[in-house]
């Protein structure tokens, strides 16, 4: 059997023996079966991967989120024991960027303690190489964080959980499920029922038949917990592309750094959906933390001072250099790039000052 289809009879065995699938299940195995997973066969990051995030495109943006943090430790009293976490981490450049931005700001990373969270063991092999040097610790999961002062980036980590999707019908709700076909995956609805987490949907108005509406099941938890550690000092910031209160069918699957059919090659496509940020607010306990307001990538990097590191940056390069130098800055903060699609959004503990960039 081909490596490529094994995946793909193997969830179509398990739908004809006990029914069609949520898409939540359907991407859970996807990206993360223990020997057929995408982020589990593979590094599927940079020029070599199947998609390049943000901190592969410029050192800039790691810089410019450190140094936040960092500005975040000073006005919290300067914490001398504190975790620097990453939700999700990729490569590791997003913190070898954070942790090299932040020697300049002394006693910063001396303090820092660093964890990282993240299910592929082929990526903690790649994070290690990456952060050769650092004192890491790695968890499975965000309720494995220590109960400390929590300094918390997560870049493109919430677009990567599984999503369930339901159509409005009347005053119910159809899920859309994925089923079999002629030994093809396909998409199907199931039968009409209430679903209360979706209720605030209807405010003001009723949506209209048709509509469809997604929610990440594990997206409240993980962000309830981060908050409570949160609660304790520091501060949580989130970038992902979404929107407020997102609706319509956004689940994409790329493979090759070319969109497909999410239902074409199981395990062998990133699948991400975008993220609701409404819901990382609805999440967020009051009693424990202040959210901030939803703001896209451009406006929040160019806030942190990221076109004045830039030129200094560009005063030591020329030729094709500059030029790819030139086109990253854009490429992170111009509208018609990711500065407009990607957005933003911090935690600080209930009543503290928020982040800056986030505080305008």
């Amino acid at each position: 059997m081909p490596d490529a289809h094994r995946l793909r009879d193997l969830l179509i065995g398990r739908i004809r023996a006990t029914g069609p699938l949520t898409i939540a299940d359907y991407m859970a195995d996807c990206l993360l079966h223990p020997s057929l997973g995408y982020y589990s066969t593979r590094d599927p990051f940079g020029t070599g991967g199947d998609f390049i995030t943000a901190p592969e495109i410029s050192q800039m943006f790691g810089e410019m989120l450190g140094l936040c943090l960092a500005q975040v430790w000073i006005d919290q009293g300067r914490p001398k024991l504190f975790s620097l976490v990453e939700l999700g981490p990729g490569r590791g450049t997003l913190m070898a960027d954070v942790l090299r931005a932040t020697r300049a700001v002394p006693g910063f990373v001396t303090a820092a303690r660093v964890h990282l969270v993240e299910a592929s063991e082929t990526l903690r092999q790649i994070q290690a190489d990456t952060l050769f040097g650092h004192d890491v610790t790695w968890h499975g999961t965000v309720n494995d964080l220590p109960d400390l002062p929590t300094f918390l980036l997560a870049n493109e980590f919430l677009d990567a959980l599984p999503v369930r999707q339901h159509v409005r019908d009347g005053n119910t709700w159809r899920e859309r499920l994925v089923t079999e076909t002629e030994g093809a995956l396909s998409f199907t609805l199931g039968p009409a029922m209430p679903v209360p987490e979706l209720n605030y949907h209807n405010v003001p108005a009723p949506l209209p038949d048709g509509t469809l509406v997604e929610r990440c099941p594990a997206l409240p938890g993980i962000v309830g917990t981060v908050a409570s550690r949160v609660a304790r000092g520091g501060t949580a910031i989130f970038v992902d592309y979404g929107h407020w209160r997102s609706r319509g069918d956004t689940l994409q699957a790329l493979r090759n750094h070319t969109p497909e059919d999410p239902l074409a090659h199981p395990g062998q496509a990133d699948l991400t959906a975008h993220v609701d940020f409404e819901a990382i607010a609805r999440a967020t306990p009051a009693s424990l933390c202040s959210v901030s307001a939803m703001i896209s990538q451009g406006v929040i990097l160019e806030r942190l001072g990221i076109t004045a590191r830039a030129q200094a940056l560009a005063q030591s390069m020329g030729g094709a250099r500059l030029n790819a130098h030139v086109a990253a800055h854009r490429r992170l903060t111009h509208p018609s790039d990711m500065g407009d699609l990607f957005k933003a959004m911090a935690l600080v503990p209930d009543g503290a000052a928020l982040p800056p960039g986030f505080d305008q």
